[in-house]
């Protein structure tokens, strides 16, 4: 059954065209308090073969987030009971690394800043294509997905990490990453001991599907050095006018 396209507009709307066809099927929360929009999205999400749940208040979204094994989270920012950015921090302290795809009405930098430095992957600003969000849905979980293919462990020092598992450890210790977190770490450990720019970043941890602000590759650089005990550099480097390297420990073997 084909679908109509169109936007949607103060909670009018479409289904979105087309059927994926996952290997599994993967887990979405929508949490969303304009009931219109909700069953919209969620209705376009399932159609495109998402498990889907959807809440309406904050205090409801992190109660699932904590208790269910979300793949995504697509996060209204502006809730009746608590921020959608203070939502996706509270998930990600509990150690919760689900994507999150922000839905918001704000266009102001800082806000956009404030969701990618409090642990968001993406947003979609109001009002908005059912087509886009869906396909924004999967184009994050294509990024935060592990590989099946190459290495399983990544390894500098006392830094591991393990792509089919999808956790990382210093020291023996776990931390827990965001999923750019992750993704950035992944890249600068299969480019070690080579300087990588901002820009190459930017192409490939965002990807270049959306506009990023260039600053936010420094946000995720200190936060990667403050989860990894890096704060003075000696892991991850700072190569000045040129861009960043993870350097691999007197006596590591590079990788070839």
């Amino acid at each position: 059954m084909a679908a109509p396209a169109g936007r949607w507009v103060e909670g009018n709307g479409c289904m979105a065209t087309g059927r994926a066809e996952p290997d599994r099927e993967m887990a979405v929360l929508v949490v969303e308090d304009e009931e219109p929009i909700r069953e919209l999205v969620t209705t376009a999400l399932r159609f495109r073969g998402f498990a889907v749940q959807a809440a309406a208040t904050g205090r409801d979204a992190l109660a699932l987030g904590r208790n269910v094994a979300f793949d995504l989270i697509v996060l209204d920012v502006n809730l009746p009971d608590l921020d959608g950015f203070a939502i996706c921090r509270k998930l990600r302290e509990g150690g919760n690394t689900a994507p999150v795809i922000f839905l918001t009405a704000r266009d102001d930098p800082a806000d956009l800043r404030e969701g990618f430095t409090g642990g968001g992957d993406d947003y979609v600003t109001k009002p908005f294509s059912l087509e886009e969000l869906v396909l924004r849905v999967e184009a994050v979980l294509r990024r935060t997905r592990p590989t099946e293919a190459g290495p399983k462990r990544l390894v500098a020092g006392d830094l591991v990490l393990d792509e089919a598992a999808y956790r990382v450890w210093r020291n023996d210790d776990e931390r827990f990453l965001s999923p750019t977190e992750y993704r950035l770490l992944h890249y600068l450990l299969l480019n070690r001991d080579r300087v990588v720019s901002k820009s190459q970043i930017l192409d490939h941890v965002w990807h270049d599907e959306f506009a990023v602000d260039p600053s936010a590759v420094e946000t995720y650089i200190s936060y990667l050095r403050r989860k990894l005990d890096d704060r003075d550099g000696q892991l991850i480097r700072t190569v000045r006018g040129v861009g960043y390297a993870l350097r691999t420990p007197d006596g590591d073997r590079p990788l070839p």
